[in-house]
């Protein structure tokens, strides 16, 4: 293998696969990208063994040819290159790679080491705009588990329903997001496909620049997203994700109307004095009036006062700062509407004059 590439185009594949190339892993293939050089076409393989990811690079090629490269070593060395790079291939176990006058002899392994990317069978597919997708995307997966000992938390839900109605959710028990979209997406039967926090983190990045519809092919353990001439193909998770509609409340009658960005400077403000932790605010919310507090015996404490709409009984609530500032975070309307029941009742925030979007936040003891 002997090919030619220009260092920013390199350098910007390379990058792409930095967080799926493992760090440290008992097996070194995975520290490794497969480069992949064939008649008309060249692209780069990584994975992780849960991901795989694969997408082109454009180079000048004179040997075909296949290696396995050190992926983080490389993109060191052509982080410190100032001109075009070229790879060269010595045999199954070195690559030459040189530019003007530096000259680097890298350990590689053989290409017939590197995993086989999977092979889907029995599949559907679906084709979903991508800033669609990247919404289901970032207003529900910061909801989602990261270390959850119920693994099917640890990952979003992407139901889609015999209607066609697209559904992300995401939740770690404590809170949950829904966004729900009609998309008339046709499936023979509904689907419930549990995908890891990782593999939706990654994806996310490859959406923002695309314009044409991303293509799904749903396998029976994988599904496959291809967007543009990138293809990211990730290991469903297995089991049952939990009931959300049944965690969705119904019954808070108590409105309130608040300011959205006025609401999140102020929990900024006091949950500074929070326990760490916990991260706990009290609400004592009046008609048209809600003071905000926190304390913290070894700091201090904190009180600060905001305007609301509301005409309900006064009540006093607690929740996790940050959770209510995660949901405030990915909304976008002037402001926000909280439907309250009792104290130790779940909230509903939603965002004005939508309907499609909920985040459901478990209160805390007072």
């Amino acid at each position: 293998m002997k090919v030619t590439v220009e260092k920013e185009e390199l350098q910007k594949r390379l990058s792409d696969i930095q967080n799926i190339v493992e760090k440290k892993n008992t097996m070194p293939i995975l520290n490794h990208f497969l480069l992949t050089i064939e008649k008309g076409k060249s692209y780069i393989t990584a994975t992780d063994l849960e991901t795989a990811f694969k997408e082109p690079i454009k180079l000048t090629a004179t040997e075909e040819g296949k290696m396995c490269i050190p992926a983080r070593k490389l993109l060191e060395i052509v982080r410190e290159m100032e001109d075009d790079i070229a790879l060269e291939s010595m045999d199954s176990q070195w690559v030459k790679v040189k530019s003007r006058k530096s000259h680097f002899r890298l350990a590689c392994l053989s290409a017939d080491e590197f995993p086989v990317w999977p092979s889907l069978e029995n599949t559907e597919n679906i084709a979903i705009p991508p800033d669609a997708l990247l919404e289901m995307i970032e207003k529900t997966l910061y909801a989602a588990g990261e270390a959850d000992t119920r693994y099917v938390l640890n990952g979003l839900l992407f139901h889609i329903r015999e209607g066609g109605d697209f559904v992300s959710v995401g939740t770690d028990g404590h809170r949950l997001s829904i966004l729900q979209k009609k998309m008339g997406m046709g499936l023979k039967e509904e689907k419930k496909l549990i995908i890891s926090r990782k593999s939706i983190s990654e994806l996310r990045r490859f959406l923002h620049e695309e314009s044409n519809n991303v293509d799904i092919t749903i396998g029976k353990n994988h599904i496959l997203f291809k967007a543009g001439e990138v293809q990211f193909l990730t290991r469903l998770i297995e089991g049952t994700y939990p009931n959300y509609e049944q965690v969705i409340p119904t019954a808070n009658e108590k409105t309130m109307v608040v300011d959205r960005e006025l609401l999140t400077k102020a929990l900024r403000r006091v949950s500074i004095m929070s326990k760490e932790r916990s991260s706990a605010v009290k609400m004592e919310i009046a008609p048209n009036n809600m003071v905000i507090s926190a304390s913290n015996p070894d700091i201090g404490e904190a009180k600060d006062e905001i305007n609301i709409n509301y005409s309900g009984e006064e009540m006093a609530v607690a929740f996790n700062a940050k959770y209510i500032l995660d949901s405030l975070n990915v909304m976008t309307s002037d402001n926000v509407i909280f439907k309250l029941n009792e104290a130790l009742s779940p909230a509903l925030i939603m965002e004005e004059g939508r309907e499609d979007y909920k985040c459901v936040i478990m209160p805390m003891r007072l």
